[in-house]
């Protein structure tokens, strides 16, 4: 039989689908390789390094030092370090002052000395970045507890603040809630400013006085603003009786008791942990009370061990998110709704299920309880990305009991709804958590993102998810919609705040308004196609470095990655764009990038805990989004 030309154009145009349903049904089967007997995914979530060097400060200052341990986090820390002897956010990245000073001095507890060679390269990076009086404001804390640094030169952060109704500014509840139990626990660390003196010295991190003087001013424009109220607000507490400032520590330490998790965590979550467990030993507790050991439990839980002798810390675990995204993309892969896998994992999340009030009803009081959270125990702080994406799991699973998905819908629907923000968007964790002010404070180095507003991607997901139930008109969802559509920027992308970047924010949004029923031709949609096409990579697949969150023109520019890729893939195909050269480049880039595993290689950090400060590798983001844009592909396709 002879092949025409004809033939032949057909049998290319037919490789992109005939690769995606092989890449399809590999992913597949790798995907429900990884499912735990109980029914949940879950892969590493890996942030910086500074949160390794926590653990091993918690240790020396409350005198529960496990040699081996400590070691073992040296040798991850030592890993991660960059040629120029200095430690990045992120994988690739830049390096950061703050994480490299805590990495340092995580590293000479852990035995290594300053005239080894990553040691001395180390230091001279951090004078010349202006040393320890540049470094961010985390760093400067921890080193005032083994006497580097004066706790004078620190900002004051009252105990007091716990006795400040709801409504008064600058209260604990118009912080967010990730940062809420840090601020507790701060604020009893401050009234305690403990020092527990180094067996050694780091005068080799400090610059010379005159560098150093810039550098500190120029890292503290915030605390100048503030210096006036620091001061006057020292003065305030060193006048005020001893019973008064002994009743406003204890207050901040039932509160945080009474927020403790069942596994023993803070938020599930090692940062806030950590800062909780010295504050209350502070307080007195010692390390066998039952709070503390269940906390120790926890950390306990967060080790991780690459390798034999080597010690990484798990700043949270993500089983939930990692399982309502596991069943949709398997349900985009064309895997039957009632398959045992799928139907394990449903009453696996049915049983994460919020069902008492966390902190979100002081702005929601009478609203019951329906969320679910980010991990495996943390019934205190429901999310709505989190929710969101459950009901759709839940939704999509051919239950044996669908009596029991339906209530649990129909809780989270209502929950959904009542934290619905005054302006139409969706936060994380809180409603209307919009005041300026926190930001200004220099309690944290996250600026604005002290408070949890409303942001596209939550909002979106929420969105999509009430289409997905057939409220596409009900009038908040269409609140909803006009207040994307509104967040748009002029390039034609939506801002990620919970993903990098405006890749993420885009593939959210745009799915999302097809859903609710924005037309495929709809301005808002040809804009956001035109420019994901105009970012696109030569190579075919999209890329979005961490720089962005600085720098607005690196928007949408970076190496490509899977995760990000199929991100902007998802966008596309919700846009009707399934046969354009975009896509099809897009696909072949991930199809050809496919392991032998089934999986999907992937180093880069395209999660965000605070833009700018903290970001998050998602071991889990190279298998199930690649999935999801491929199988929703391959559907578009009739293949």
């Amino acid at each position: 039989m002879t092949t025409t030309a004809d033939d032949t154009s057909r049998v290319a145009d037919d490789a992109p689908e005939a690769a995606a349903r092989r890449a399809v049904r590999r992913a597949t089967e790798h995907l429900l390789a990884r499912q735990h007997s109980e029914g949940w995914w879950k892969e590493p979530f890996r942030t910086d390094v500074s949160y390794d060097a926590h653990d091993v400060f918690l240790r020396q200052l409350l005198g529960v030092v496990d040699d081996r341990v400590v070691a073992a986090s040296g040798r991850w820390i030592r890993s991660q370090q960059s040629a120029d002897g200095s430690w990045p956010l992120v994988f690739d990245g830049a390096g950061h002052l703050g994480v490299t000073i805590q990495a340092y001095v995580a590293l000479r507890f852990a035995g290594d000395q300053p005239d080894e060679d990553h040691m001395r390269r180390c230091a001279a990076w951090v004078r010349e970045q202006g040393g320890v009086a540049a470094a961010q404001l985390t760093a400067r804390v921890w080193l005032a507890m083994f006497g580097w640094w004066s706790w004078d030169d620190l900002p004051e952060i009252p105990p007091h603040i716990m006795a400040l109704p709801t409504w008064a500014p600058l209260n604990i509840y118009s912080f967010s809630s990730v940062m809420r139990p840090a601020l507790v626990a701060l604020a009893v660390i401050s009234a305690h400013r403990p020092v527990r003196p180094a067996p050694f010295g780091i005068d080799e991190l400090f610059a010379t006085s005159a560098t150093s003087a810039d550098t500190h001013s120029a890292a503290g424009a915030r605390e100048r603003v503030f210096a006036g109220l620091n001061t006057a607000l020292r003065a305030s507490l060193q006048v005020t009786p001893r019973p008064v400032r002994r009743t406003a520590t204890r207050a901040c330490a039932r509160w945080l008791i009474e927020r403790q998790e069942v596994d023993g965590s803070w938020g599930a979550c090692t940062p806030m942990t950590i800062w909780a467990m010295l504050a209350l030993h502070l307080q007195g507790y010692a390390s066998d009370h039952p709070v503390l050991k269940a906390a120790w439990r926890y950390l306990a839980e967060c080790d991780a061990w690459p390798e034999k002798d080597v010690r990484e810390i798990q700043t949270v675990h993500s089983p939930v998110w990692d399982t309502c995204l596991s069943i949709n993309a398997l349900l985009d892969a064309g895997l039957a709704a009632d398959h045992p896998a799928l139907v394990k994992a449903a009453d696996w999340l049915l049983t994460r299920q919020a069902d008492r009030p966390g902190d979100w009803t002081v702005r929601r009081p009478g609203l019951a309880p329906g969320g679910w959270a980010f991990q495996f125990h943390n019934r205190s702080y429901p999310d709505l990305d989190d929710t969101s994406e459950v009901v759709l799991a839940l939704c999509g699973v051919a239950h044996p009991e669908p009596s029991r998905i339906d209530a649990a819908v129909r809780k989270a629907v209502r929950w959904s709804l009542g934290m619905q923000g005054k302006d139409g968007g969706w936060s994380a964790f809180d409603a209307d958590n919009t005041s300026t002010l926190p930001g200004k404070l220099p309690f944290f180095d996250f600026g604005e993102y002290c408070v949890d507003p409303p942001t596209a991607d939550v909002t979106a997901h929420v969105v999509e998810m009430l289409a997905a139930r057939g409220m596409e008109r009900d009038p908040r969802t269409r609140r909803a919609v006009r207040w994307l559509l509104r967040q748009q920027e002029t390039t034609g992308s939506w801002y990620g705040r919970w993903g990098v970047n405006h890749l993420y924010g885009t593939g959210c949004v745009v799915p999302a308004l097809i859903a609710a029923g924005v037309p495929r031709g709809h301005d808002s949609v040809r804009r956001a196609v035109g420019w994901l096409v105009s970012v696109q990579n030569a190579d075919g697949g999209w890329g979005e470095d961490w720089e962005s969150y600085e720098d607005p023109a690196r928007a949408g520019r970076g190496p490509s990655t899977p995760s990000q890729t199929a991100w902007a893939l998802l966008a596309l195909l919700a846009a009707g764009e399934h046969d354009s050269a975009a896509v099809r480049a897009g696909v072949c880039w991930l199809t050809e990038r496919q392991t032998d595993a089934g999986s999907w290689y992937e180093p880069q950090f395209t999660g965000v805990l605070v833009p700018g400060a903290v970001a998050a590798q998602y071991g889990h983001y190279a298998r199930v989004f690649p999935l999801m844009a491929l199988g929703r592909y391959v559907r578009s396709q009739g293949a």
